[in-house]
């Protein structure tokens, strides 16, 4: 997974140094939330979505998200509008029914921030999304119980004359917020260089829910319009799966 998108700069924050015994209750939490949602085939759960440009809120949304093993995903927005966000392991699709139009993107090449939520419907290793994960002191949880950890996300687009802190500093990044105690998602918040930020704050999560396979497969009736969002000059799905 490629992310185009790069990270707010945290100008003179420095994350202060883990002792063992701060870092092993990480490795806890870590291991709690992968043992929690690996041992499902199917995931459902209430979202509220929101999103903030230059810490403004500009709009947010409500839905259901549904998870099923290997890599699929349905996200039913209902409010304030209807649009429906699928990947069905090979493709995801963006569909938006005001508009009669569908985006169509190689799951694997898409930069959508939800792409990476394929994680619950998959071995859960955060390992494969996160270069690395720490205890972020600087965010205050919103949940009881929750401890917040940050993931700077693997294979990304970065100059090649920056390393260190330096590429650090640029690289996309979010922050998870885990139930210490059950390993349940309550929060992640991602952020973009531009003063973009999504969160994502789930509640009720189902384990092993029936669900049925067609939810994961989109077919686009007569008269919708199907966007290559593979294509350089195509639309592309836009940041936060609706439109702002």
């Amino acid at each position: 997974m490629r992310w185009s998108l790069t990270p707010v700069l945290l100008i003179g924050v420095l994350l202060a140094p883990r002792s063992g015994a701060q870092s092993d209750h990480t490795s806890l939490v870590v291991r709690k939330f992968e043992s929690t949602y690996r041992s499902s085939r199917t995931l459902r759960a209430t979202f509220l979505e929101k999103y903030f440009d230059g810490g403004k809120l500009v709009r947010s949304d409500a839905g259901v998200a549904c998870f099923s093993k290997p890599g699929k995903m349905r996200w039913e927005y209902q409010s304030p509008e209807t649009n429906l966000y699928i990947v069905d392991g090979k493709w995801s699709w963006f569909y938006v029914p005001a508009d009669h139009t569908v985006t169509k993107v190689a799951a694997k090449q898409s930069s959508d921030f939800r792409t990476p939520f394929a994680l619950l419907a998959g071995e859960a290793k955060l390992s494969k999304l996160c270069s690395g994960l720490e205890r972020e002191r600087l965010a205050t949880p919103t949940h009881a119980g929750g401890v917040v950890l940050r993931c700077n996300f693997r294979d990304v687009d970065r100059p090649s004359s920056q390393t260190g802190q330096a590429a650090r500093a640029h690289e996309p990044y979010a922050l998870f917020e885990v139930d210490a105690a059950t390993g349940e998602l309550f929060r992640v918040v991602a952020y973009d260089p531009g003063g973009v930020q999504v969160e994502f704050e789930f509640s009720g999560w189902q384990f092993n829910p029936r669900l049925d396979k067609s939810l994961f497969q989109f077919q686009p009736q007569k008269g919708i319009a199907i966007v290559d969002g593979n294509l350089p000059d195509a639309g592309k799905p836009a940041l936060s799966g609706t439109r702002p």
